[in-house]
């Protein structure tokens, strides 16, 4: 008789939330309803985060706005939304079907200003997510926006601030891996009151242009890149911030394996992101990754993910 595989213990704990896996569903076109929000929980992940809104509706880019380059995703999907109070019945939606899941509900918001962020969190808060992620990095919309909040610390303390002050659940910040010094804007806006950090968001923006069109090949003309060839970037980030900064952080970028996973929870990620694994797979994906990630724990003789969650930094 075969002896029993050794049990493994996907739980995290993140910011006083105890999340079935450590898997959350990053910001993006998935998070555009509660449906979508509801399958990847019932797939795997762990905590789901809605697509980013903003205080007025928003169309976003004109088509097309994703491109597949080979090494990983390009998007200019232009943060389309349909404003801060549509979002309040989707994210109600969305939280009724997650909680016999015990998969908790992250809402993401963005403005022009920092009076912008605190409204558009008010009006999400009253759906009572488990918490509100402010999106202050986004590279795709800068010509439109400005230089984002994240490129700099006092703005992003700045933003920070100004939402906590209407806010008092818990903030998540997601940074840019575009900044000067990441480290820098981890430190400021947890000094601003944030109560974890989500690292990184897209890089760039970059360009793809098609030979024969003679144009470039997204309708922005430029997109950030996400996927395979952001992954080792955003490790670097969050082992940075891991080490300057004691707040949980989501580490988010390329990630598509249980090998990728692990790689972020030893940097010193508390929960992993994922995003552009699901083009091609769908929710699958989280399903596919839990069980990497658990065969793989087996395999080095890990228990749970706490007892090496930052472990590569010695």
């Amino acid at each position: 008789m075969c002896a029993a595989e050794p049990p493994v213990d996907l739980r995290v704990e993140l910011a006083g939330l105890t999340l079935p896996g450590p898997l959350v569903l990053a910001s993006g076109i998935w998070g555009c309803c509660a449906e979508t929000l509801a399958r990847a929980a019932r797939d795997g992940a762990g905590a789901v985060t809605a697509k980013s809104c903003s205080l007025q509706p928003r169309a976003g880019h004109p088509n097309p706005t994703v491109l597949d380059w080979g090494a990983g995703l390009m998007n200019a999907i232009g943060l389309a939304n349909p404003g801060a109070a549509a979002e309040q019945e989707i994210l109600r939606q969305a939280r009724a079907a997650l909680a016999p899941l015990g998969v908790a509900l992250i809402a993401s918001v963005f403005g022009h200003t920092r009076a912008d962020f605190a409204a558009a969190a008010q009006l999400v808060a009253a759906a009572q997510p488990d918490i509100i992620e402010l999106n202050i990095s986004c590279p795709n919309v800068e010509g439109e926006f400005g230089r984002p909040f994240a490129l700099d610390p006092v703005a992003a303390a700045g933003v920070t601030a100004a939402v906590r002050r209407v806010y008092a659940g818990r903030l998540f910040v997601k940074l840019s891996p575009n900044a000067p010094d990441i480290v820098a804007v981890a430190r400021a806006v947890a000094d601003a009151g944030a109560d974890g950090l989500t690292a990184v968001n897209t890089l760039g923006p970059g360009m793809i242009i098609d030979v024969r069109a003679r144009r470039p090949v997204l309708a922005n003309r430029v997109g950030g890149i996400s996927g395979a060839a952001l992954r080792p970037v955003a490790l670097r980030c969050v082992y940075d911030i891991a080490a300057a900064v004691k707040l949980p952080i989501i580490g988010t970028g390329g990630v598509s394996s249980g090998d990728h996973a692990l790689q972020m929870i030893m940097a010193g990620a508390t929960a992993v992101g994922i995003g552009s694994a699901l083009y091609g797979e769908g929710s699958g994906a989280f399903r596919r990754i839990n069980g990497e990630l658990a065969a793989l724990m087996r395999q080095e003789g890990i228990a749970r993910l706490a007892d090496v969650q930052g472990v590569a930094h010695g």
